[in-house]
């Protein structure tokens, strides 16, 4: 098949298809290049088209927070008084730098989800 540069979702959509079919093509196969070829395709429309949703950092702590089983005041050593970590996750106080890296390091969470600019 002779692929073009994804336009329109349809295109988009027919091309995953294909892509996902042949996800596992031998290495050194004409499939193999198809498929190298369909990613850098699909990448370029993702990176035009889809936009994710900014992730809020205080949402994703209280996430992960829910699937560890924590409460409130297991967060009480990375940021401080149980003042603290209520006005934090109530959003009455904004994380600090400090209070960042920490939960960063705790939670192994990409840094970025903290440099949002809402």
């Amino acid at each position: 098949m002779n692929w073009k540069v994804i336009k329109t979702e349809a295109a988009y959509q027919k091309t995953i298809k294909r892509t996902m079919a042949i996800f596992h093509a031998e290495e050194g196969t004409a499939e193999a290049d198809e498929l190298a070829l369909l990613l850098v395709l699909v990448k370029d429309y993702e990176d035009k088209h889809i936009h994710l949703p900014e992730l809020n950092p205080i949402e994703v702590i209280k996430l992960k927070m829910s699937e560890r089983g924590m409460k409130n005041k297991d967060l009480e050593p990375l940021i401080g008084t149980k003042g603290h970590v209520s006005s934090i996750l109530s959003g009455r106080r904004e994380l600090t730098l400090k209070m960042a890296q920490r939960l960063r390091d705790y939670f192994h969470l990409p840094a970025e989800i903290f440099l949002h600019t809402a």
